[in-house]
């Protein structure tokens, strides 16, 4: 402490065993740099003004360790394909499909996450340590998905994600190894592909039309490939929207028993459907446990909550559990429990209900803007459900181009984009509905009317 007095330099000397010489030098070593004052007739104290310690340089003067490139190798990526971000100033984004966080139960949620800050709460979530997510939320999501998407589960089913991304990434990881084949739609979910090329894939890109997935094309495919893994957007397809027929479900079920075939299914948004009998997912069918069923919350209550979960046999759910370990060892319980609580409390179906109203209307209403205003250079199919359209532009467009035009009036295009250039084969594009509302998207259509029309 600042003040206190110092032993003697004879004092000193004698405990540590050194000689007398020595101490004096120390001790000058510290006066001199203002960390201990001489008193006459006092001796030694600590200075009651110490000064500033400051952390040294090791570089003294050269480069920043961290400004040259690593010296040692390793794997580097190719640049980011998706989606093409343009720079623009604050004005509309229009997203790849999220929803509207302004519908969230706010009050309700912040009264449940002041719960499980009760330290009781706390204490009880903090103890224990289930792999596979907490058991609250796995048992409160378990019935949550019995009783709408028709599948018959236990909690041993079930794993908790940090997102429907890192649950694809964790069953791909188990399945695939270096050299297999895996089959996946044309186009499909770029983040999906990246995730099966990483892992050494070699994919087999499957078309969609307006039924999906041509489960002919894949039955021939089996016939002379031995594939691995078959990815799946049955319902609201991404990036189409399309939702995969009944016929071509049936006849995938029947290819996925004979060929007993690894399968994710991907359904990351089902609930959001504006038909009144919606298809059940691949997942409830007679599949004899080969679909791997991925979904996510976050389409539910917003990107900033990233919680997916994944459904299959119990032993694949183990070895998931444990693969998950490695990147993330327990996962968000503290939001698990927030979750859990809005699922027993009916809040979460209540949420679900309202914004299928919402979006359904904003579906329609920018589908007819749409087919009113620009429907002499691009075409879409309205959607069953889902919180996107895909717009397919008249081949002549030059969508990045038009985007950009767009970008400097104010309009923002986050969501995929598949622009000739970087994709030859479309001249297409996700429009987010959801997330915005009529006023929004009319702002939306009439800049990109005029992007495209005006050329300046």
């Amino acid at each position: 402490m600042p003040g206190t007095a110092l032993p003697s330099t004879r004092t000193l000397a004698l405990d540590l065993g050194l000689h007398r010489k020595t101490i004096v030098a120390a001790y000058e070593t510290l006066v001199s740099g203002n960390w201990v004052d001489n008193l006459p007739r006092k001796g030694f104290i600590v200075s009651p003004n110490l000064p500033v310690l400051r952390p040294q340089s090791y570089h003294n003067g050269r480069i920043g360790a961290y400004d040259a490139d690593p010296g040692f190798e390793y794997e580097q990526s190719d640049s980011f394909p998706y989606p093409l971000s343009l720079p623009a100033k604050d004005g509309i984004i229009i997203d790849d499909g999220f929803p509207d966080i302004t519908l969230l139960p706010s009050q309700v949620m912040l009264k449940e996450y002041r719960h499980a800050l009760d330290h009781s709460v706390l204490k009880k979530i903090s103890a224990g340590w289930d792999i596979e997510g907490s058991s609250d939320c796995r048992h409160a999501l378990c019935d949550f998905l019995n009783q709408t998407r028709g599948i018959d589960i236990k909690t041993d089913n079930l794993l908790i994600t940090r997102g429907a991304q890192m649950a694809i990434y964790i069953a791909a990881a188990l399945i695939i190894k270096p050299g297999d084949k895996v089959i996946v739609c044309e186009p499909s979910y770029i983040f999906a592909n990246m995730v099966f090329e990483q892992l050494g894939a070699e994919l087999i890109r499957v078309p969609v039309d307006g039924e999906g997935m041509n489960t002919e094309s894949v039955e021939e495919i089996l016939k002379t490939q031995r594939v691995r893994l078959i990815y799946i957007i049955p319902h609201h397809h991404h990036p189409t929207t399309v939702t995969m027929s009944v016929a071509r479900r049936h006849h995938l079920l029947r290819l996925i028993r004979h060929y007993q075939l690894a399968v994710i299914e991907d359904d990351y948004d089902y609930d959001f459907q504006f038909q009144y009998e919606p298809y059940l997912p691949l997942a409830s069918g007679d599949h004899e446990g080969n679909i791997i069923y991925i979904g996510s919350l976050t389409k539910v209550l917003g990107a900033p909550f990233r919680l997916g979960y994944m459904v299959a046999p119990e032993k694949f759910i183990h070895a998931a559990a444990t693969r998950r370990m490695l990147i993330n060892l327990r996962g968000d319980i503290f939001t698990e429990q927030v979750v859990s609580n809005l699922i027993r409390g009916g809040e979460l179906t209540r949420l679900i209900q309202k914004a299928n109203k919402v979006y359904r209307q904003r579906c329609h209403f920018l589908a007819d803007l749409l087919d009113t205003e620009l429907g002499d250079v691009l075409k879409l199919t309205r959607p069953n459900g889902g919180m996107a359209l895909w717009l397919r532009f008249n081949p002549d467009l030059q969508l990045t181009k038009i985007l950009e035009k767009a970008a400097g009036r104010g309009l923002r295009i986050m969501g995929s984009i598949y622009a000739k250039g970087n994709n030859a084969t479309y001249n297409a594009l996700r429009f987010g509905f959801a997330s915005l509302n009529e006023a929004g998207l009319s702002k939306a259509v009439n800049i990109l009317k005029t992007s495209i029309h005006k050329p300046k």
